[in-house]
């Protein structure tokens, strides 16, 4: 693998330019923990937090050292360790950026530009170094104020190995396949009957043989006739709960990674956490992270940049119907909004946003609207009633650039007292927002 340590002064030259207050010209070394709070000021750290940005700044330092010396064991080691670190975080700290981003940059910058494409994504790959150094270098998150001609040029199309997803249920059923194969072997090794289907040779071997009683000729003992029981009066059905946007199961979901669809341009496939049980219906094990993972399709390609979408929180629909789109089945929803526009307009010209929950919401959190949080959600929405084109057009955005549920553009579910005019959509940690678009629809 190419290897190439970034010179010392890169990471002060790159701090002062980008954050000129937050060192001198003059400086030839900073104590990154110390400025921290110049570089991101709107950003408090935890007591945990700072402990993980000192552990990562010593686990870099030490990459430093193991680049100059070119120890490759060492070398590897470490890119292993943050590869992995970063497989379920958009940042070091997950999604909060920090002095151990900036300080991972310039020193990965230029040797992530020497590998080569199956250097950077190939089955033994750094994947997520790469989508690191994408991010940090053009996200708005860190500012960093670095020249195009400058940039690491990374193809995010460029994916030279995605890992196949094990699904549980088929994992399931080949490990039982397997186990009766085991048993039949050995039955065989013995001499015995193979055992095919369900139910014990011997119990059929009892049913074929007469009893004793049966060979003398004994009558049997005549059964007592049963009395015909009185048919149970079915009890009256339970009154149907007032119509509310609650029975739709809206979740924090966190996007692992992205791709463009194979079959269409218009297409990205999202491979998210949305807090699933494992073998849950419409998931899959994702073997990169070891999470219980959903395949879904969205419509934002030319929408939304594919880096925009990389190790991102989201608010996924998802009790939709699983649909299959271009021959990949989707299993949720992304929501956005969109400008609302006149009937017989292109309603996917754009601009489109993504609904971003509170950053430290974990993924599978309950996402809801205030005031109507007085059910559970159904299981799948029946796609016969239209229960989502009812509830759908109430979505929208607030002044304030908040998701809310607007009861006068639902005519189901006006008159209902104690129901806010506008229910603000909130989950664990806070509300939901937009970056920019107010008035919007939600969809």
């Amino acid at each position: 693998m190419a290897i190439n340590s970034a010179p010392e002064s890169s990471l002060l030259s790159l701090i002062y330019r980008s954050y000129p207050t937050a060192v001198s010209p003059d400086a030839t070394e900073t104590d990154l923990l110390t400025v921290s709070p110049k570089i991101f000021p709107q950003t408090t750290f935890s007591a945990p937090e700072e402990a993980d940005i000192k552990q990562w700044l010593g686990t870099i330092s030490g990459l430093q050292g193991a680049l100059t010396k070119d120890d490759k064991p060492v070398i590897t080691n470490i890119l292993g360790q943050l590869n992995g670190h970063l497989a379920t975080r958009t940042t070091i700290l997950g999604t909060k950026p920090s002095v151990a981003d900036i300080s991972a940059y310039a020193l990965l910058a230029p040797v992530v530009e020497k590998w080569s494409p199956e250097e950077r994504t190939g089955e033994q790959g750094y994947h997520h170094i790469v989508r690191h150094i994408d991010f940090v270098q053009n996200s708005r998150l860190f500012a960093l104020q670095i020249p195009e001609e400058e940039k690491i040029a990374i193809d995010v199309n460029d994916v030279r190995f995605v890992p196949k997803p094990v699904d549980p249920k088929e994992e399931k059923e080949r490990k039982k396949k397997e186990k009766a194969a085991a048993q039949n072997a050995g039955a065989a090794a013995e001499g015995k009957p193979l055992v095919v289907g369900k139910g014990k040779p011997e119990a059929a071997a009892k049913e074929e043989t007469p009893t004793a009683t049966q060979a003398e000729g004994k009558p049997k003992k005549e059964k007592k006739e049963k009395k015909e029981k009185q048919p149970r009066a079915k009890p009256a059905p339970a009154s149907a709960s007032p119509p509310s946007p609650c029975v739709i199961d809206l979740r924090v979901g966190h996007i692992l990674r992205a791709v463009n669809h194979p079959n269409a341009d218009s297409l990205y496939v999202s491979t998210i956490d949305c807090g699933d049980a494992p073998g849950s219906d419409n998931t899959s094990l994702d073997e990169e992270t070891g999470k219980t993972v959903r395949t879904v399709c969205s419509g934002l390609n030319g929408l939304v940049p594919l880096e925009e979408m990389q190790g991102r929180k989201i608010v996924a629909v998802c009790n939709l119907k699983p649909v299959t789109m271009r021959g990949i089945k989707s299993a949720a929803m992304v929501l956005a909004a969109s400008p609302r526009v006149a009937e017989g307009e292109d309603s996917h010209s754009g601009p489109v946003e993504l609904v971003t929950p509170p950053t430290d919401a974990p993924a599978g959190s309950r996402v809801y609207f205030e005031g109507w949080n007085d059910a559970e959600p159904e299981k799948v929405l029946n796609p016969k009633k239209k229960v989502w084109e009812t509830y759908q057009p109430g979505f929208t955005t607030t002044e304030n650039l908040e998701v809310a549920f607007d009861v006068s553009a639902v005519p189901a579910v006006q008159g209902q007292e104690g129901k806010p005019a506008l229910g603000k959509l909130v989950t664990e940690g806070g509300l939901c927002t937009v970056k920019s678009l107010k008035g919007a629809t939600v969809r």
